[in-house]
């Protein structure tokens, strides 16, 4: 039977800090970091941990570190999250709103802007392509949580996942091309994924599985030997084990191994942000060099290329 309400796209990201400033920053980290998808630890031991150390000593510091990308428009993920929707827009005949899982604009707020506009039905794209209970999981969550306070919720479907899908796939080999076409190929590419507790997986998060599996049709994709292509994860914190081969650690071992030029992708990020604009392109850039590297390029992500539209078009139309 033929869907006769009328439909809405909510793209969905992680958020970001409304402004460079320790304040910003640590509303922000508050609300990420309180949310048990992301630590799961008993309450009564993280919150005064939170509260009384480690927001205290990072917001400052990390809010030096936004300052570092801060677009003249604002914060990289939210400035490439507007020009996706505003692309999107211009494709498709929907309506098509923002939603943060944290920060501003709030997931109920783009629900509350869908609504406004006459959508029953919500197509609900959370831009991140590979599984995990930390990041979509929790956009699920928020979206129970900002339901419970619409009067006359809208039916809606959640993309779970596209880690293998086709036009992603080939998006994201694009990328790698152009980075060559401009400034050569590599010795090596590496993957660099965003990390989670190994913990979360041992207890049956298929997060390590999507990586792997999006690496290996990336490799084919590109024609590329096994030995020309490697996968890590990046943005541990705390003591407790990651997700491992660590991004850093793997940096400061390959030029030893005869990688001088290294291309290097962030394919679990939809949009640049301090993860890759910070952490890759300036950190991790130093390291490889200090233990010996030649040459760093960087790969930026797919941010509002018109493949990543097309794909995001491609997974609306199917959803």
């Amino acid at each position: 039977m033929q869907n006769t309400k009328k439909q809405g796209v909510l793209l969905v990201n992680l958020g970001t800090p409304d402004a460079p400033t320790a304040p910003a920053v640590k509303r922000f980290l508050s609300q990420f970091l309180h949310d048990k998808r992301v630590v799961d630890m008993t309450r009564w031991l993280w919150c005064p941990l939170l509260h009384g150390i480690i927001l205290p000593i990072r917001s400052p510091k990390v809010a030096k570190l936004y300052q570092t990308v801060w677009m003249e428009e604002g914060s990289p993920l939210l400035v490439y999250a507007k020009r996706q929707a505003d692309k999107l827009k211009q494709q498709i005949d929907m309506p098509v709103e923002l939603g943060m899982t944290y920060g501003n604009p709030s997931l109920k707020v783009g629900l509350e802007k869908l609504l406004e506009s006459g959508v029953e039905d919500v197509i609900v794209l959370p831009l991140y392509p590979q599984y995990s209970s930390t990041t979509t999981a929790a956009v699920s969550d928020g979206l129970t949580k900002a339901y419970q306070s619409i009067p006359v919720m809208p039916s809606y479907r959640l993309v779970r996942d596209y880690h293998d899908h086709p036009t992603y796939i080939k998006a994201l080999a694009e990328s790698v091309r152009r980075s060559w076409q401009d400034k050569g190929q590599g010795d090596y590419l590496l993957c660099s994924y965003h990390g989670i507790p190994k913990r979360y997986a041992d207890n049956g998060d298929i997060y390590p599985q999507h990586c792997e599996a999006t690496t290996e049709l990336l490799r084919l994709e590109l024609g590329l030997t096994k030995e020309q292509v490697g996968m890590t994860y990046q943005s541990r914190f705390g003591r407790e084990e990651w997700l491992q081969p660590y991004t850093d650690k793997t940096l400061e071992q390959l030029p030893s191994k005869g990688v001088k030029k290294l291309d290097i992708i962030t394919p679990a990020f939809s949009s640049d942000c301090l993860e890759t604009l910070e952490e890759i392109s300036e950190q991790c850039c130093e390291l490889f060099i200090e233990h010996g590297g030649d040459v760093f390029n960087f790969i930026p992500c797919l941010n509002d290329d018109e493949l990543h539209i097309q794909m995001m078009i491609e997974i609306i139309n199917e959803s």
